[in-house]
């Protein structure tokens, strides 16, 4: 990841002894270590224990395959799992025939496990950092935000969860229980609503910085959380606020927003960012940990052993995951929608058109189609080993999407001007001539746009959840009522911890 070099600081690791063996030496602290009370005195302790928040908050790859882009990406309609075959990958295999996902499921282990390092990280700095400087102030805001970010996508996916807000002794882990969702939910709006007034604008930010928590970023994730709560009112004068900022702006194309020029670009106001600095090779990649580079890029590039290239393109092959649905190819087609589309999701029949070619029409979870949003490019990736160095960030809040959200929340909060001129700023980016339904069909068009525009984002499921849509649209996909809308609890928090496991799993 680009925000640091620093790598697994375990600011949760006091002074540090070895255990005795008779010799008295052993037992003498290791010169040069901080217990936490010693440490977070200084603006630089306190920057050093942000960036340990930041690292592990972005770890979209961690070990075993896992990534909660992927979690969050593999129930919804959008695509197939992939791989060469049922036992590919199982864990990403069970969250995309959702019938067969249970407890075990190592993919949801791990996303909860990166989730509650991330949340103890930055609990260490809100709860340590006292706000003496306005260097340390900023830190705090930062920490509460991605506290809060992380505790939303929590709640989105599991519904009630332990919400911890300071250490927890190891004696006590089975006295934690799961909270219940309106509780989560108000300390993210707390979190959230205090790190907004002490937050920079995004312009305030050097270069350097802009991986950073923004005022405009917090603003908009509170509005999403008001989104999901149906607090309309709320929602709307949070993503107001955005959009009246002048931070950001749409880019020229949904091409422009995921290449490489387009990362921290206008449109984007929170990113996990990726290197191919670390040059890996196959000897030096640190598998089952947490490199630099973007692992998951390769992975759902297609797969090489059926794929040629066209000779104008620069769309190289990858291991097959993630392939794209017909049913959202028939959307794009139906729609009208080209431009977007062909930066998008792409046909084996332009491939072979462009003088390409993909020779196993049979191939296992393959529908006919290749996703391009966050594509294997040439350009994203490094010249040592390209499968090992993309440097492709995952967009994970921008402004099309706020427009969206925005334009739901204006139409449910009974504005239907308003709803109109954001759906049609973000359909006339993408050359689609403005719209102008009202009441179901003004929701059904904006339910068409969020589909279409954030394609491959990892937003689908969880909207379809909370519009009530999953247990038809996502019929196909083994979809449950009253058992899939969540995330079954990892079985190690239900064996060890003691937690409560969700209805039906």
């Amino acid at each position: 990841m680009k925000i640091s070099n620093i790598k697994y600081i375990l600011l949760g690791t006091t002074l540090l002894t070895l255990a005795s063996c008779g010799n008295d030496f052993l037992d003498q602290p290791i010169s040069g270590k901080l217990s936490k009370d010693e440490f977070y005195k200084t603006d630089q302790d306190a920057s050093q224990a942000l960036i340990a928040v930041y690292d592990m908050s972005g770890a979209d790859y961690y070990q075993a395959w896992s990534s909660k882009y992927m979690v969050k990406e593999m129930p919804s309609d959008d695509s197939n799992a992939g791989g060469s075959n049922a036992g590919d990958q199982p864990g990403y295999q069970s969250l995309d025939k959702m019938a067969t996902l249970d407890p075990t499921n190592g993919n949801v282990g791990l996303t909860w496990k990166i989730s509650y390092f991330t949340i103890y990280r930055a609990n260490l700095v809100i709860n340590k950092v006292q706000a003496e400087t306005n260097v340390r102030k900023r830190i705090i805001a930062e920490a509460k935000a991605l506290r809060a970010f992380t505790y939303f996508d929590l709640v989105a996916l599991w519904g009630d969860v332990p919400l911890i807000l300071n250490e927890v002794d190891p004696a006590n882990y089975t006295t934690i229980t799961r909270a219940p969702k309106a509780d989560v939910y108000a300390q993210i709006e707390k979190d959230l609503t205090e790190a907004i007034a002490d937050l920079p604008l995004k312009s305030e930010y050097s270069a350097a910085d802009k991986f950073r928590f923004s005022k405009g970023a917090a603003q908009a994730l509170l509005g999403k959380v008001y989104l999901f709560e149906e607090k309309w009112p709320e929602a709307v004068t949070q993503f107001e606020s955005v959009i009246s900022s002048g931070q950001y702006g749409l880019e020229v194309s949904v091409a422009k927003v995921f290449s490489p020029s387009g990362e921290f670009g206008k449109e984007s106001l929170f990113e996990s960012s990726f290197v191919s600095s670390e040059k890996y090779g196959w000897g030096n990649f640190p598998w089952g940990s947490q490199p630099e580079s973007n692992i998951h890029v390769q992975l759902m590039g297609p797969r090489s052993d059926f794929y040629t290239k066209a000779p104008a393109d620069s769309l190289l092959g990858g291991w097959g995951f993630n392939t794209p649905k017909k049913k959202l190819y028939d959307a794009f087609v139906a729609a009208g929608d080209s431009a977007r589309r062909v930066n998008t999701i792409m046909s084996d029949v332009e491939l072979k058109k462009a003088g390409g070619d993909w020779t196993a029409p049979n191939a296992y979870d393959y529908e006919g189609y290749f996703q391009r949003k966050y594509g294997t490019f040439q350009q994203q990736t490094g010249p040592e080993a390209n499968e090992l160095n993309y440097s492709t960030n995952f967009r994970l809040i921008r402004y099309a999407d706020v427009l969206l959200m925005a334009a739901e929340a204006q139409y449910r909060n009974g504005n239907p001007g308003k709803s109109q001129q954001y759906l049609n700023m973000v359909r006339n980016r993408s050359k689609l001539a403005s719209i102008t339904p009202s009441g179901t069909d003004l929701f059904n068009a904006i339910v068409r746009e969020r589909q279409l525009e954030l394609a491959f984002e990892g937003f689908r499921f969880l909207d379809l959840v909370r519009w009530g849509m999953a247990p038809t649209e996502l019929a196909d996909e083994g979809f449950v009522a009253g058992k899939n809308e969540v995330l079954p609890i990892p079985i190690n928090e239900v064996r060890t911890a003691g937690l409560v496991q969700n209805p039906k799993y």
